[in-house]
């Protein structure tokens, strides 16, 4: 069974909620993060702790919610193997696995229902990754982390 970790700040608690139990109902061990009540947080707080663990290969992948998904995104891509990938649609979601390995999915609380979260989710689950001349683009991304130090 794959462990997926997941996390998000206040704005995205009841979407994290939810796709934490879908997770378990796909039969998905989930390594919940945070955060727990709704009181005002700092979403990287919560980040980080998932996107490390994806960094290191603790966990193959992770989801992250905040209110717009762009702060989670802006912060995991800060870390070494890490290819956190926003995204808004069913679309976005597989291609962000097909052609980007995305390794952890972000989702913005306030963007999508959980309907619609659930639909994305299951697709990136449910991707493989294409490879070819994906792996190539891919290959020349970690070349920029090893230039940057990462």
């Amino acid at each position: 069974m794959e462990k997926i970790a997941i996390a998000s700040d206040h704005a995205g608690r009841e979407l994290k909620e939810d796709l934490k139990e879908f997770m378990a109902s796909l039969g998905v061990e989930v390594l919940d993060m945070g955060v727990n009540d709704d009181k005002s947080v700092d979403y990287p707080d919560y980040g980080i702790p998932v996107a490390e663990r994806v960094s290191k290969g603790e966990v193959p992948r992770g989801v992250l919610v905040c209110g717009t998904g762009i702060g989670m995104s802006i912060l995991a891509n800060k870390f070494s193997n890490v290819r956190a990938a926003l995204v808004n649609d069913v679309y976005t979601a597989r291609m962000a696995k097909e052609h980007n390995d995305a390794n952890i999915l972000v989702i913005g609380g306030r963007i999508a229902g959980k309907g619609l979260a659930r639909e994305m989710l299951k697709t990136w689950l449910e991707t493989a990754f294409e490879g070819g001349r994906h792996q190539k683009r891919l290959d020349k991304i970690r070349e920029v982390e090893k230039k940057n130090g990462r």
